[in-house]
């Protein structure tokens, strides 16, 4: 907008010398005569009339030159040093003609000669070479350049300026805004310790950097612990002139005199109650040379636990643990031994837990520790009692410790409880019950009985309050352990009585060794007697279930037919049926064999085989068939008894 002023300014300039005319001369080799193109601004009316413009305009050959920088010191200076505004767009050698692109003249006394790039609010001030960051960035204009933080220097460089609207003469030292709070203690270069972001706290400071390193707990002490506060008149906090040299200016001595020596000698700046040690004694003490050298956890206790009140002149008993350690954990329970109890037989002085005391010193008790006991912790036979643990027991039998899984079926004699009888402390299963042991019982295993799982006959009864494996039966029959698969067709056989009077139960028929083995059954004293070719068929061959399945788990015995037709398919198609519509197969065939039938032709027939006819396969006369129920049936009455029908006739 300025530029395009400045070229209004030319173009009034040429359109005024074509009205006055040519007698007026506007430029000459030697000197050029102006007239002015307009009213000067206010900032400049000092310089207005017809023979006041030489004060700005230098009047030579070529074009008028202009002396904005000859009044302007505090500009060119700036120029010069580059630095602030103006050095960030124009060079160090800039001219007058530069400094009209943004600040035109002429253009009347109201005329605002600063411009500012989208308004004064949006200026950037990062074009000054001062950014404005931190708590700077929300500052408004007025709070910083104000008359009062103009040094005096600065003003008498821009006397020539209206302080209450210049812009000029700012220091960046802090202390031109910032009052100096610490009294002038510390450098001026408050940026060492302090940032654009806040006052406080001081985060660039390094106490590192002083003669008073911090370490240990003094990071954590808070400043004013060690800095106090000040009145001088007014108040301000203290950072030079303190003593620092020994501990007494800001600690009290606890030992009250007792040691000469400097606080350095045993302490240190980690904590007062970490002394310093060397190979478990103070440092400048060495604890070995007393009559209690420090070992184990000892040298890790603080020394106020033994020496109270800070008194380390007084004398301390140590003969025994005791003597420090109480109350006797243990209530007196270990007196009597020859040794009174001393701690020392079963703990170290690094750490009363674990105890020394282990599974080889426990064996030369009443009760050594064996197999899985070696690896049970003490607490779980040693229970505390009250607050202490007992560790003088009596316990001496399994149920002293263990509860009964077997919820007293074992509890009467001859096992009374004894759980050694099956069990060892090498583990509870397996048990070391036998096959021979279990002979003895009123069930011995024998044949298959032996191969089954335990599990599989003693079962955890789920019916009880709580899961309990059975193992005592009053019921040894089969039928209590296995389903009857003859459901019940056996049950008059199976009752009677031995001679003995014990009920055979299954093995009226069947062993142990096989279900499907059988003894003692005797097919012949059924209703079908067992004789040629049936001794070899299997039995689910006659006694199977209606439904047609091949097992024997349905089968009926006491319901099988005792006729061939009951079993066998009538392969005549009912050729040789009696009038009650069955067929006798015995009548042409035995139980031996099925061919060769035992049919008597001549008797039977009335075509009685003679001569030749008797060695005539049965086929080259019977062989006309019929289809019954879809199976081919050979014919075998009625035959023709002519001879043409088998011979034909003769030519």
């Amino acid at each position: 907008m300025l530029m395009h002023r400045a070229r209004l300014t030319a173009l009034r300039t040429v359109f005024l010398s074509s009205v006055l005319g040519t007698g007026i001369l506007l430029a000459a080799r030697v000197a050029h005569g102006q007239i002015s193109p307009g009213p000067l601004s206010r900032a400049h009316e000092q310089f207005s009339g017809p023979t006041q413009c030489t004060n700005c305009h230098g009047l030579a050959a070529g074009s008028p030159r202009l002396k904005c920088r000859e009044c302007h010191t505090e500009i060119a200076r700036r120029l010069a040093e580059r630095r602030g505004l103006h050095a960030t767009f124009l060079s160090k050698e800039a001219s007058g003609q530069d400094c009209v692109r943004c600040h035109s003249e002429h253009n009347g006394e109201d005329f605002n000669l600063i411009r500012w790039e989208s308004s004064r609010d949006a200026f950037d001030h990062k074009k000054t070479g001062y950014p404005l960051e931190g708590r700077h960035a929300g500052l408004t204009c007025n709070q910083c350049h104000k008359v009062e933080s103009i040094p005096a220097s600065a003003r008498d460089e821009i006397r020539l300026k209206d302080l209450n609207r210049t812009f000029l003469g700012l220091s960046r030292d802090c202390s031109s805004c910032h009052t100096d709070t610490h009294r002038g203690q510390l450098a001026r270069d408050c940026t060492r310790c302090h940032t654009l972001a806040g006052w406080k706290p001081a985060s660039r400071f390094d106490h590192a950097t002083t003669k008073y390193p911090l370490t240990g707990a003094h990071e954590k002490v808070a400043c004013q612990k060690c800095h106090p506060s000040v009145s001088d008149p007014k108040p301000y906090v203290k950072y030079v002139g303190l003593a620092f040299g020994q501990c007494s200016p800001c600690h009290s001595d606890p030992h009250k005199g007792t040691f000469t020596a400097t606080c350095q000698t045993c302490h240190n700046t980690a904590s007062w109650k970490q002394v310093r040690r060397v190979a478990g004694s103070v440092q400048g003490f060495d604890h070995a040379k007393t009559d209690y050298p420090l070992l184990g956890k000892h040298r890790v206790v603080a020394c106020g636990e033994c020496h109270r009140a800070g008194d380390f002149k007084a004398p301390v008993r140590f003969a025994k643990c005791t003597d420090c350690h109480t109350p006797d954990p243990h209530r007196g329970q270990f007196r009597q031994r020859t040794d009174g109890g001393e701690c020392a037989a079963c703990h170290t002085v690094e750490g009363f837990k674990p105890s020394i005391y282990g599974v080889a010193q426990h064996a030369a008790t009443e009760y050594p520790l064996e197999g899985l006991h070696a690896k049970v912790p003490c607490a779980k036979c040693h229970l505390p009692k009250g607050v202490e643990t007992l560790f003088k027991i009596r316990q001496t039998q399994c149920k002293d410790c263990h509860a009964d899984p077997h919820r007293g079926q074992f509890a009467a004699a001859p096992h009374n409880n004894l759980c050694e009888n099956c069990h060892n402390v090498q583990g509870f299963r397996p048990a070391r019950f036998s096959l021979a042991r279990h002979k003895e019982t009123r069930f011995p295993l024998a044949g298959a009985h032996a191969a089954v799982p335990c599990v599989e006959c003693h079962k955890v009864n789920e019916g009880a309050k709580a899961a309990l494996v059975k193992y005592r039966f009053e019921d040894r029959t089969c039928t209590a352990c296995h389903t009857d698969p003859h459901r019940g067709q056996f049950r008059e056989r199976m009752s009677r009585p031995h001679a003995d009077g014990s009920l055979p139960g299954c093995e009226a028929c069947h062993t142990t060794a096989s279900w499907r083995q059988l003894a003692g059954f005797d097919h012949a004293t059924t209703r079908f007697l067992l004789v040629g070719a049936h001794r070899t068929v299997a039995c689910a061959e006659c006694h199977r279930p209606s439904s047609g399945e091949k097992t024997m788990r349905n089968v009926l015995f006491n319901s099988v037919a005792s006729t061939c037709a009951g079993c066998h398919t009538d392969v005549h198609g009912g050729q040789f049926a009696s009038s009650n519509k069955t067929t006798d197969c015995a009548s042409c065939h035995n139980s031996a064999q099925w061919k060769p039938a035992t049919f008597d032709h001549d008797k039977r027939t009335t075509f009685p085989l003679q001569g030749a006819h008797r060695n005539v396969a049965c086929a080259d006369c019977h062989k006309t068939t019929r289809l019954v129920q879809g199976k081919p049936i050979l014919l075998y009455k009625p035959t023709p008894r002519e001879c043409k029908s088998c011979h034909g006739t003769s030519p």
